[in-house]
């Protein structure tokens, strides 16, 4: 699987480091120690920074070229790479906060993975995590569609696996870990000035997979069949932008 492109995930740095913000505003108290799992290039852990300027922060990420962006915009905070799929053991009961944003949604195995990182929590610590929900929306069935069309399944020998629960099912996951915890969901309306910007914004996600598995004929003639479709979904208002609608499902959690 190719690696992260940091320079095209920060496109949207803006629409993206939102969630982050709006997550971190809901953290309080003066926690010490902060890990920021799936940090990407940085911007949330530097709003954590903002947000805790006394505490000892640390992004975590598995992509090299994330980290190496991550470390070159903010030298003033560290960064490790991290696998969440592996052992991550050597954390246990290390922090206050164990925050993630746009994540785990890249991940298996959420009823495994939230217990493991949970314990990275010391007693009283807390768990924030956003994770976009986004499964009903048209770009996401639309590339469902288009890969698994006649014409373009068999160029995708590994179909991408989705980790994301339902709603009820981290309830039920978080009622198992403590009796401490709260969810909720926000739908950013993002103004678009076209198609081709929602395009560029899932060219770093959701397409990153897909794109990497073509050669760039075949990636952009791929782009075009999907951009065909998203012109009938996503209406231009009286201005000429398009709502880029895009549910995020927020939980936190507090360790008794």
């Amino acid at each position: 699987m190719s690696d992260w492109n940091s320079e095209q995930y920060l496109k949207f740095k803006v629409q993206r480091t939102q969630p982050a913000i709006d997550l971190t505003a809901r953290l309080d108290g003066s926690p010490r120690e902060i890990i920021d799992l799936g940090c990407g290039p940085g911007n949330s852990t530097r709003v954590l920074k903002n947000r805790f300027p006394n505490a000892h922060i640390i992004g975590a990420d598995y992509s090299g070229n994330m980290l190496q962006k991550a470390r070159s915009e903010n030298p003033d905070l560290d960064f490790v790479q991290l696998d969440l799929s592996k052992d991550i053991s050597e954390y246990n009961d290390k922090f206050d906060v164990v925050f993630s944003n746009a994540c785990f949604q890249w991940l298996p195995d959420h009823r495994e993975l939230l217990p493991k990182v949970f314990k990275l929590l010391r007693k009283g610590g807390t768990l924030a995590v956003q994770i976009p929900m986004n499964f009903d929306e048209p770009i996401h069935k639309i590339i469902a569609q288009i890969s698994e069309s006649e014409k373009w399944s068999e160029k995708f020998l590994e179909k991408r696996i989705f980790g994301t629960l339902t709603q009820s099912e981290y309830f039920d996951i978080l009622s198992g870990l403590t009796d401490d915890f709260e969810l909720w969901q926000t739908t950013y309306c993002h103004r678009m000035p076209g198609i081709e910007s929602i395009v560029e914004w899932y060219r770093s996600t959701g397409l990153r997979t897909y794109l990497a598995a073509l050669s760039d004929e075949d990636g952009a003639e791929f782009i075009a069949d999907i951009s065909a479709e998203l012109e009938k979904e996503y209406p231009k208002q009286a201005n000429g932008e398009i709502i880029f609608r895009f549910p995020r499902f927020f939980f936190i959690a507090h360790k008794n």
